[in-house]
C-alpha cells in the first residue's frame, strides 16, 4: 500500500551556517535511496524540512514493499556446468544451491553465446525490499553523506556506547501514513514523538498523528515552522513589514548569507525594531553594518539614499505580548559593540597612514616573499610603470600604492579584516589626501569577487592591477601554483580581476610586457627565468579567460579561435570575438576554415624556415596565379581594416578568397618535384595563412 512517508531526526542545535545544506542533503539522499530501491517513484514529490533542532523529509506515495524484480544471473560456461549427456555437474548444482535453487532449475536455464563462450544463465525474481529494511538503509545513507562541518562524539544513555554525529540526537520519527516504521539509528528507536519550540510550544512533546499532519502539528502545537524555505520567506515578509513601519523609505540591508543564517537560528521568527544612539553614525557605516551583521545577526536599516540609519531589525525566536524586554536587551548588547567600533575609529585617526608605512616592514607577508613592506615596494614599482605606460599621474599612483596596505596596521582592520581597503580610504581622506588617491586605496582590492565593481578611477585601476600582478607573479615564482580545487591564495580570483580590468577598461597594455615588468621587481631567484615564468602565468590567465568567455555565451569554437593566437592586448578580445562570430555566419566561412586548417597542416610539415617571398615568374598554374592576384587585391583591404581595429571588416574581406582558394587546391600540387616551384607555392600559402589568421585562428572553426 502506498502512503506518504515522514522521517524526522530531532537533535540539539545544528550549526546555523550549515543547516540549509544539511537539510537539503538529508532529504535528497534519503529520497534518492528509496527511489533506487523501488520504494518510491522516480518523480515522487520530496518535501524537505530543516529547523535549528531537526532534519526531516516527507516523500510522497512510498510503497510498503518494493515490487519483485526479474533478474538474470550468469552462472558458468556450459562446458563446466553440463556433462557430455547434458546433465548438471556438481559445480552447477553447488552454484544453484548457493543461489537458493535446486536441480529442478536446470531445465529452465538459458544458454547465451556460442561455442566455448556459451554460458548458462538463471532467470529469477528478486523479492522487493520491505519498507523497514529499505528505509533503514536510506537513513543510514543519508546520515553518512551529510556535509557535516565537524563531527562530535557523545555517549548514549547506557553510559557505555559512543556515537558520532554533528550534534547529539534525541528522537527519531518514521511514519508511513499513520504507522510507525521500525528502524533505529544513532542509538534511537523510531516513534512518532518530537519536541516543539523550547519556550512557546503549546505542548512540550508533540505526537505526530500521520506523515501528512507533521508540518501543521508542529506549527499549531509546537510553535515551529519546520520548513526552512517557509521560515525564510516569513522572515523576509516580516523584515519588509517592519521597515515599512519605521517609514521614510528605509529598507533592511540585503544579505542572502545572513538571511540563511538567521533562518537557521530561529524556529518561529518574530521581527522587532531596535535602535542605537545617533552619535555612532559618525563612525563609517561599513564598520557599524559589519559589527551588527557579523556579531549580532541584525539587519541594519538603510535610508532611501543607502545611508545607514540608527535603527535595525532583530529576528527574535520568541514573540511575547510585550516585546520591549527583547528590544532593550538587544539594544543593550549592541551598544558596546558600536562603542568599540567608535573607539577603534577615533584611535586610528590619531596616526596618519604615512606614519604607519615603516611598520609594514615588521609584518610577514610570506616566508619566501618577505614582509608587507617589501611587497609594498614591489607594488609601487609595478604601479609606477603601469601609470607611465597609460599616461596616468605617476606620483598619485605611487602614493596610493605606498599607503594601500597601511590600514592592515589599524585597530579597526585588526578587529574586522573584512574592512581592509575600506578603512584605508576613510583614513586617507582624514589625512587630507585627495579623493582620487583615497578612492584608489579603498578600491585596490577590487574586484574582490565575481560581479564586483571595478576600481572607480584610473589610479585605482593602476594600483589594483599592480597588486594582483605582484601576487600572481610572486606566488607562481615560488611554485605556489593552484592545483585542482586548492587555491589558498585565491590566484584564480586575482587572474580574473586582471582580465576584467584589462578588458572592461580597454587598457592599452600588453600582457606579456606587464608580466615582465612584474617579474623584474622580484629578487633574482624568482626573476631569473622570465620567459618560462611569463609563459606559465600567461597560460593560467588564458585558462581563466577561456572559462569566463564561455560563461558569457561564446561558443567553444569562437573562444578557441581567438585565444589560440594568445592576443597580447586583452582589450581587443571582445572585438575579435564579435568579428569571428560575424565571419562564421558567412556562407564562405566553413570552406575557408577548412582550407585554413589544410594550409596550416601543410606548413607544419615544412622543415626549416618557411619561405615568404612569392616570385611571380614561378607561378605556373592559372589557379595559383589567380590566388596570388586575389591576395594582392584583398590583402591591402584586410590589412587596413585590421590596423584600424575593425576586425569584423578584416575577416569579412577574406570571403572573396573562397573561390581562388578552392580552385588552387583543386588544380595545384603544392609539393611539386621542382624545389623552386615547391618553395614558391609554399610561400604563397604562407602569405595566405598569415593574412587569414591575424584576428583569430580560423582553423578552429572547422568542424
Amino acid at each position: 500500500m502506498n502512503q506518504n512517508l515522514l522521517v524526522e531526526l530531532f537533535v540539539e542545535e545544528l550549526p546555523p551556517k550549515a543547516l540549509k545544506k544539511l537539510g537539503e542533503a538529508f532529504s535528497t539522499v534519503l529520497a534518492d535511496s528509496l527511489k533506487a530501491q523501488g520504494l518510491a517513484a522516480a518523480d515522487a514529490l520530496v518535501t524537505s524540512f530543516a529547523s535549528p533542532r531537526r532534519l526531516a523529509v516527507q516523500v510522497a506515495n512510498v510503497a510498503d514493499k518494493a515490487a519483485d524484480k526479474p533478474i538474470s544471473q550468469k552462472l558458468m560456461p556450459v562446458a563446466v556446468g553440463l556433462d557430455a549427456n547434458g546433465n548438471a555437474t556438481p559445480a552447477l548444482l553447488k552454484k544453484l544451491a548457493a543461489l537458493g535453487a535446486d536441480a529442478s532449475a536446470v531445465a529452465s536455464l538459458k544458454r547465451v553465446g556460442e561455442g566455448k563462450a556459451e554460458t548458462l544463465m538463471l532467470d529469477s525474481l528478486q523479492p522487493g525490499v520491505s519498507l523497514a529494511a529499505g528505509l533503514q538503509k536510506a537513513l543510514e545513507d543519508a546520515l553518512a553523506k551529510l556535509p557535516i562541518p565537524k563531527v562530535m562524539g557523545y555517549q548514549l544513555a547506557d553510559g557505555w556506547s559512543t556515537v558520532h554525529f554533528v550534534r547529539p540526537a534525541h528522537k527519531l520519527i518514521a511514519l508511513h501514513g499513520a504507522d510507525v516504521i521500525d528502524i533505529s539509528v544513532l542509538g534511537l528507536k523510531s516513534g512518532r514523538e518530537t519536541l516543539g519550540h523550547r519556550f512557546e510550544a503549546a505542548k512540550p512533546v508533540v505526537s505526530i498523528h500521520t506523515a501528512d499532519s507533521y508540518a501543521a502539528q508542529l506549527r499549531d502545537e509546537g510553535a515551529v515552522i519546520a520548513s526552512f524555505a517557509e521560515r525564510r520567506a516569513e522572515i523576509v515578509r516580516q523584515l519588509a513589514a517592519a521597515a515599512a513601519k519605521v517609514g521614510g523609505g528605509v529598507k533592511a540591508i540585503e544579505d542572502e548569507a545572513l538571511l540563511d543564517e538567521v533562518t537557521a537560528l530561529v524556529e518561529r521568527p518574530n521581527v522587532v525594531i531596535g535602535q542605537f544612539e545617533t552619535e555612532y553614525l559618525a563612525v563609517p557605516q561599513e564598520c557599524l553594518i559589519l559589527t551588527m551583521k557579523a556579531n549580532q545577526k541584525y539587519f541594519p536599516l538603510l535610508d532611501a539614499n543607502g545611508k545607514l540609519t540608527n535603527k535595525f531589525l532583530i529576528v527574535s525566536n520568541i514573540a511575547p505580548a510585550d516585546a520591549s524586554a527583547v528590544i532593550q536587551g538587544n539594544e543593550r548588547v549592541v551598544r558596546p559593540r558600536l562603542a568599540d567600533a567608535k573607539f577603534f575609529f577615533d584611535q586610528d585617526r590619531k596616526k596618519t597612514l604615512a606614519s604607519r608605512v615603516e611598520g609594514l616592514a615588521k609584518v610577514v607577508y610570506h616566508n619566501k616573499l618577505g614582509t608587507q613592506g617589501e611587497r609594498m615596494e614591489r607594488v609601487r614599482a609595478i604601479a609606477k610603470a603601469i601609470a607611465a605606460k597609460l599616461g596616468v599621474d605617476v606620483a598619485a599612483a605611487d602614493t596610493a600604492a605606498q599607503l594601500a596596505k597601511t590600514d592592515l596596521l589599524t585597530d579597526m582592520v585588526g578587529e574586522f579584516p573584512e574592512l581592509q581597503g575600506i578603512m584605508g580610504g576613510y583614513y586617507a581622506k582624514h589625512d587630507g589626501l585627495c579623493d582620487t588617491v583615497a578612492d584608489a586605496i579603498e578600491d585596490h582590492y577590487k574586484p574582490r569577487f565575481a560581479g564586483d565593481d571595478l576600481p572607480r578611477n584610473d589610479i585605482g585601476v593602476v594600483v589594483a592591477l599592480a597588486d594582483k600582478l605582484e601576487t600572481l607573479v610572486g606566488l607562481f615564482g615560488i611554485g605556489q601554483v593552484p592545483t585542482g580545487d586548492k587555491d589558498p591564495f585565491a590566484l584564480r580570483r586575482h587572474a580574473l580581476g586582471v582580465i576584467r580590468m584589462l578588458i572592461e577598461k580597454n587598457l592599452d597594455l600588453d600582457l606579456p610586457e606587464l608580466l615582465l615588468t612584474a617579474f623584474k621587481v622580484f629578487p633574482f631567484e624568482i626573476s631569473m627565468y622570465p620567459a618560462e615564468n611569463i609563459k606559465l602565468v600567461m597560460t593560467f590567465i588564458f585558462e581563466r579567460l577561456s572559462g569566463q568567455l564561455r560563461e558569457q555565451g561564446y561558443s567553444a569554437q569562437e573562444v578557441d579561435a581567438v585565444l589560440a593566437l594568445k592576443p597580447q592586448r586583452l582589450g581587443d578580445i571582445a572585438k575579435r570575438l564579435a568579428a569571428v562570430r560575424a565571419f562564421a555566419a558567412l556562407p564562405e566561412a566553413a570552406a575557408l576554415a577548412a582550407a585554413n586548417k589544410r594550409v596550416g597542416n601543410i606548413l607544419k610539415k615544412i622543415e626549416g624556415e618557411l619561405p615568404t617571398e612569392v616570385k611571380p615568374a614561378l607561378l605556373a598554374e592559372d589557379a595559383e596565379k589567380a590566388l596570388f592576384a586575389a591576395l594582392g587585391e584583398i590583402a591591402p583591404k584586410a590589412t587596413a581594416a585590421f590596423d584600424s581595429g575593425d576586425y569584423t571588416a578584416s575577416l569579412q574581406a577574406l570571403a572573396a578568397l573562397r573561390g581562388p582558394v578552392d580552385a588552387f587546391f583543386d588544380a595545384v600540387m603544392v609539393n611539386a618535384e621542382d624545389p623552386a616551384l615547391r618553395a614558391n607555392r609554399q610561400a604563397l600559402l604562407n602569405q595566405l595563412y598569415g593574412l587569414m589568421n591575424r584576428v583569430a585562428d580560423l582553423s578552429k572553426l572547422s568542424a
